[in-house]
């Protein structure tokens, strides 16, 4: 073989793999596939939805959790649910490759109406539905569940129950409890609703607390793992 034919080959070899390689970069450059789910069962109030709703939207555009989205390059979800059979995905997947792109996604929320008001609480329910939507999002390298309520599980399957199958998934849980009539909501999230390697509860202090917790909770949710970031809340 001539000596030509060998280096052509050589570099044929090369640049396949280069290519190989950009693509396999590229599928993975999203950092995060989140959904974010949220109660609106018989306990939460229109003023409290609009609290929860625009609680999102302020996170989404606050600077270093926006910077961390972008950075992410992450697809963002939004379900909301409440008793066993009612649950809807109120915003499809959006990506946040761009400062502009985040802005459309809190200009989305902004939009959200409200599917039902006077039902149960179903949380494992709701996990099975989030889960679902994982089908089509983008290939991202962690996949997360962000579930908020103010109650605990009262209908349906109990969140534990779903937890084989998410870990199968390789799905993350996180949860936001609103304290408020049922004591020590914590801790029945602690101990019943997340999942998942580094799994963390936030506590708001009542449906008033509600942004401040959400945006502590993305910026700690986003910036996991991508180096730079202050995540102080």
């Amino acid at each position: 073989m001539a000596v030509t034919d060998l280096f052509r080959r050589m570099w044929i070899r090369l640049a396949g793999t280069l290519v190989a390689a950009c693509v396999a970069t590229r599928l993975a450059a999203c950092e995060l596939a989140l959904v974010l789910a949220v109660d609106v069962s018989g306990s939460v109030d229109p003023r409290e939805f609009e609290i929860q709703m625009r609680g999102i939207g302020e996170a989404l555009r606050d600077g270093l959790v926006s910077e961390a989205l972008v950075r992410a390059e992450a697809a963002v979800a939004v379900v909301q649910w409440t008793g066993a059979s009612r649950q809807a995905r109120s915003l499809d997947w959006h990506r946040t490759r761009t400062f502009e792109e985040v802005e459309a996604l809190a200009l989305a929320v902004d939009d959200v109406s409200r599917r039902w008001r006077n039902f149960s609480t179903a949380i494992g329910e709701a996990l099975k539905f989030s889960a679902a939507a994982f089908a089509d999002a983008p290939p991202c390298l962690r996949r997360v569940i962000d579930v908020s309520g103010d109650g605990i599980s009262n209908e349906g399957d109990e969140p534990r129950s779903t937890h084989a199958a998410l870990a199968a998934a390789g799905i993350v849980v996180n949860g936001l409890a609103i304290e408020g009539d049922d004591a020590d909501l914590t801790g029945y999230y602690f101990e019943n609703v997340i999942r998942g390697e580094g799994a963390f509860v936030m506590t708001a202090a009542g449906f008033e607390d509600y942004p401040r917790a959400i945006r502590a909770k993305l910026l700690r949710e986003v910036t996991k793992q991508i180096a730079g970031i202050d995540q102080n809340p």
